[in-house]
């Protein structure tokens, strides 16, 4: 399994990845461009039976999404009481577990603020990570996104760019620091947008060319944005975080099923 997304990480002091450009070539006609698995976020199991929780969870789910299609996956630790957790005695085994079930599958944790929104404690608390995942998130409309950034870089975590607005966008174009891609994110009641796609649209015509994209919606924005942005050739994310179930409101199992669903959607809709 390759990894599109350049996400193993990189020296702080080496050269970001070179990003791509149209000079690349369009990817074939029907093929997905990249996709990734989004596996829990902050749902819980009465959103959905089928979140996981744990670290096996995260592991069978993460290898059912990759069974199906994902190239990477982004998921939030839990701690023992099922909380998001931004302690690395919570990150790291469900990170080990990701890993050592997926060896070849990138990996990608979550920093929001929501899960410590004392900033001064988030960055305590990311000082005590080590290298483990390949990249973390971090959402730019949040205060102090740019010092979380450095601290995961100094630690060869990559970094993924959360772009929830225009503003955010064009915050994080005054960040020099490198990235492996931006997440354009269209969220309801927090994207300024009529829809999820004008929503994201909003946000990438304020980004240049040559990053690595990934656009995606989340909850009734969701498909809809999902298959506008397969059809703009941009990366996909689809998981348990994103939707909780298939495009027409199918009944899913999990992540595996809405990876396949995204996959080929287009084809079965």
């Amino acid at each position: 399994m390759t990894d599109p997304f350049h996400s193993r990480p990189h020296s702080p002091s080496a050269p970001a990845p070179a990003p791509t450009t149209a000079s690349s070539g369009p990817e074939p006609a029907g093929e997905v461009a990249v996709l990734k698995a989004c596996l829990n976020g902050d749902r819980s199991r009465a959103d959905h039976p089928g979140v996981p929780i744990t670290p096996a969870e995260l592991a069978q789910s993460a290898y059912d999404a990759a069974l199906a299609g994902a190239v990477a996956v982004h998921f939030h630790p839990r701690g023992a009481d099922g909380r998001e957790s931004l302690r690395w005695s919570d990150v790291e085994p469900a990170v080990s577990a990701v890993r050592a079930r997926c060896p070849e599958l990138a990996l990608g944790v979550a920093t929001r603020e929501e899960i410590e929104p004392e900033l001064d404690q988030r960055l305590a608390l990311l000082s005590g990570w080590s290298a483990g995942p390949d990249f973390a998130s971090v959402n730019w409309h949040e205060e102090g996104a740019e010092q979380v950034a450095g601290l995961l870089i100094e630690r060869g975590i990559g970094i993924e760019a959360g772009l929830f607005t225009p503003d955010a966008a064009r915050k994080f174009l005054t960040w020099s620091g490198p990235v492996v891609r931006v997440l354009v994110e269209a969220l309801p009641g927090i994207s300024p947008g009529a829809d999820g796609v004008a929503a994201a649209s909003a946000v990438l015509e304020v980004l240049p060319g040559g990053f690595e994209l990934v656009v995606h919606g989340e909850n009734e924005w969701a498909w809809p944005v999902l298959e506008w942005a397969r059809s703009k050739r941009h990366g996909l994310r689809a998981g348990l975080e994103d939707m909780l179930t298939g495009p027409s409101g199918e009944t899913v199992a999990g992540n595996g099923e809405l990876v396949a669903w995204a996959k080929g959607s287009a084809r079965q809709g």
